[in-house]
C-alpha cells in the first residue's frame, strides 16, 4: 500500500510526539466502546478498554490495539497528521484507564449506577474530545504544571522533512 505522506516522525519509537490524529482515533474506540458497555450492561468491556489503555500505556503503542488500527491502516490512507507532544494525551490515557477500571470494580462490587456514572464520564469525555479537539485529561496535565510553578513547554518536534 502506497502511504500518501512521509512520516516525520516513526510512531513505535519516537515517543515523544504523536501523530495530533491518533489520540482522537483512540478517543473514538474508547468512548463508543464505553457507551455500549454501559447501555448494553457488559460492564467487562469496560475493564477490557481499561486494562487495553493499560497495556499500551506500559508496553507501547505497539500492543495497543487502537494505535496499530491507527497507525497500520488509517495513516497510510490519509497520511501523518500535526505532531504534537505525547505527554498529555499520555495523561489523559492513565485517568481514562483509572476511570475504566473503577467503573469495572465498581460494577463487581454492586455498584452499578456508579460504574455506569463512570463509563458514561469517560464516554462523554472521550468523545467530547474526538470532536472537538478539546482533551480535558490533556488540559489537567497542563494546569498541573501551572500549579506547580511551572511552565508546561511542548517536547521539540522532529524536523521537517527536506524539501527537494
Amino acid at each position: 500500500m502506497k502511504r500518501r505522506s512521509h512520516r516525520r516522525a516513526d510512531p513505535y519509537r519516537d515517543l515523544d510526539v504523536i501523530d495530533s490524529r491518533a489520540p482522537r482515533f483512540n478517543q473514538v474506540v474508547v468512548g463508543l466502546l464505553a457507551l455500549v458497555a454501559v447501555v448494553a450492561g457488559w460492564p467487562v468491556l469496560l475493564g477490557l478498554l481499561g486494562l487495553q489503555l493499560v497495556v499500551g500505556l506500559t508496553l507501547g503503542r505497539r500492543y495497543c490495539l487502537p494505535c496499530l488500527a491507527y497507525f497500520e491502516l488509517v495513516q497510510p490512507l490519509v497520511g501523518e497528521g500535526w505532531l504534537e507532544d505525547s505527554r498529555p494525551p499520555r495523561f489523559a490515557n492513565m485517568v481514562g484507564a483509572a476511570f475504566l477500571t473503577f467503573a469495572f470494580v465498581a460494577y463487581a462490587v454492586g455498584l452499578p449506577t456508579l460504574g455506569a456514572v463512570l463509563g458514561v464520564l469517560v464516554s462523554a469525555l472521550a468523545l467530547l474530545a474526538a470532536g472537538t479537539g478539546f482533551c480535558a485529561g490533556c488540559e489537567a496535565y497542563k494546569l498541573g504544571y501551572v500549579l506547580t510553578g511551572r511552565k508546561f513547554v511542548a517536547c521539540p518536534l522532529p524536523p521537517a522533512p527536506d524539501q527537494r
